[in-house]
């Protein structure tokens, strides 16, 4: 039994928390054919069995090309993490499995009010520019 769920444009908005959500989503972008992403895959399992308390979604590029090119996605495997409707991971490439754990720990303790806060900065001078 897999603790991941297949993400879709469809079932987006009902998986992925908007700004006042309290919990966070990672995010694995891949394909059947890439190499790299198969080797991912367990690591991405193992790490949803050790945390069920997160959201671990996979989306097939391939499948659903929409989603991708909305997060940008250039290769594969990416990993992007979204916590309260703030994306604040995302990279390309297959994490070895301690360094997956040490990043599910750093998303963890992520103050969120402070990366709100950058954030409101960042798009407050964006539009200035």
């Amino acid at each position: 039994m897999s603790n991941t769920v297949e993400l879709t444009k469809e079932n987006f908005d009902d998986i992925v928390p908007g700004p006042e959500g309290k919990d966070f989503v990672f995010i694995d972008f891949w394909a059947g054919w890439c190499g790299p992403c198969r080797q991912f895959a367990p690591v991405y399992e193992k790490a949803a069995e050790r945390h069920p308390d997160l959201v671990f979604a996979k989306v097939d590029t391939e499948a659903q090309q929409e989603l991708a090119s909305a997060f940008g996605i250039q290769s594969i495997p990416t990993l992007a993490i979204i916590r309260e409707g703030v994306l604040v991971f995302s990279q390309a490439g297959a994490l070895p499995e301690p360094v997956f754990e040490d990043l599910i720990g750093q998303a963890r303790n992520l103050d969120m009010t402070e990366v709100k806060r950058k954030v409101a900065e960042e798009q407050a001078a964006e539009g200035q520019a």
